[in-house]
């Protein structure tokens, strides 16, 4: 009884650790920050930031497309910021958004693609895939 607890154990450490250095397969979803905003534009990254908010029946709409996205390894190597509509206003004014709803598509510095409003999964599909090929 002693030997398989044993054994299990070590079987359980090893498949952990084998999880642990496959490389990761969803985008980063992540609160805005101008530090690593920063960081990953200089760094050539595609970028989609969104900016939400709790109560913005559109935003509740968004969030599941976004996060079936983010799953996807087509976007695995792209950052998702996040931005609190009432709670980041400077954020929100310095990138120019005047609503929540809105997502903002960036490869590296560039603003690729931004929309206001859209729910439909496959416009804001494209509007990630802006991100990476442009």
């Amino acid at each position: 009884m002693r030997f398989s607890s044993t054994v299990a154990a070590l079987i359980g450490a090893a498949a952990l650790s084998l999880t642990a250095s496959l490389p990761a397969s969803a985008a980063e979803i992540r609160a805005f920050e101008q530090k690593a905003f920063t960081a990953a534009q200089t760094a050539g990254k595609p970028i989609v930031v969104d900016i939400t908010a709790s109560w913005c029946p559109t935003c509740a709409k968004q969030k599941p497309i976004i996060q079936s996205l983010a799953d996807s390894d087509k976007f695995k190597d792209m950052t998702i910021f996040t931005v609190d509509f009432d709670r980041q206003k400077d954020v929100v004014r310095a990138l120019g958004a005047t609503q929540q709803s809105t997502l903002i598509a960036y490869r590296g510095t560039k603003e690729t693609r931004r929309s206001i409003g859209d729910t439909k999964a496959s416009s804001i599909e494209q509007l990630f895939q802006s991100a990476k090929t442009n």
